[in-house]
């Protein structure tokens, strides 16, 4: 049996690990969106399949024989396409959807649908640190001029789309203690996030939380008509009842 395991999360680093101790043969792919990537402990491919009969040329030609789908919760259109490809052809696919984040006590989240809504939500004068990835960036554009940040792992390669907007580099993990204090450093008014869950972007909400930022929450698209797994342990359950 082959898995080819749809990755870039902390939960596919996870998943990867768990299966190296089977006998499971895996292959990973990541979509390339990072220039440096940290390694995986399994054969690992970089970049697009080539639409969706490029992907499905891949998985004969390679004969896959499972999909576990880790990707980011806001990246709908992989999923929706590797789920349409397998429903199509029958074979197995999971995807990975854990919990989305829930305000606590001392939270002050506004949810928005889609990145346009922003706008509506911020003063004139406000300090937004946008932390969405570079990939949604364009979609912001609206800010106007608020003074934007957006933090990068690899550095930029294209002008921000913001008049007033600054890059800062910075690679994962980040503590609570390290956000409070950039927070404060930078004068932040307001935080931007998507609502992706789990514990890698954990630390810069409870920071929000700790100065007293409001956070815009970017709810999270819809997910396919497909089996669904919201751990890392119930992922490696699915491979392993294949």
């Amino acid at each position: 049996m082959t898995v080819l395991l749809l990755a870039g999360t902390g939960d596919a680093k996870r998943i990867a690990w768990g299966l190296t101790d089977t006998s499971v043969k895996v292959v990973a792919s990541l979509a390339g969106a990072t220039r440096h990537p940290e390694p995986l402990p399994v054969p690992t491919r970089i970049g697009g399949f080539g639409g969706e009969d490029g992907f499905r040329d891949y998985l004969e030609a390679n004969k896959i024989t499972a999909v576990l789908d880790a990707t980011h919760p806001f990246a709908h259109r992989i999923s929706a396409r590797t789920a349409r490809v397998c429903a199509h052809i029958r074979m197995p696919y999971a995807l990975v959807s854990r919990p989305v984040w829930t305000p606590q006590i001392g939270d002050v989240w506004i949810d928005i649908l889609q990145p346009s809504d922003a706008a509506a939500h911020l003063p004139p004068d406000a300090v937004v640190f946008l932390a969405t990835g570079r990939q949604t960036l364009a979609e912001f554009s609206n800010l106007g001029t608020r003074r934007v940040l957006c933090r990068m792992i690899d550095p930029p390669t294209a002008a921000l789309p913001f008049e007033f907007g600054e890059f800062l580099i910075g690679r994962p993990p980040f503590t609570v203690e390290s956000e409070v204090a950039l927070f404060k450093a930078l004068n932040v008014t307001h935080l931007i996030v998507k609502n992706a869950g789990g514990e890698g972007g954990r630390a810069k909400l409870d920071a929000a939380r700790a100065v007293g930022l409001p956070v815009l929450m970017l709810d999270r698209p819809s997910i396919p008509d497909a089996h669904i797994v919201t751990s890392v342990q119930d992922a490696l359950l699915w491979v392993a009842a294949l």
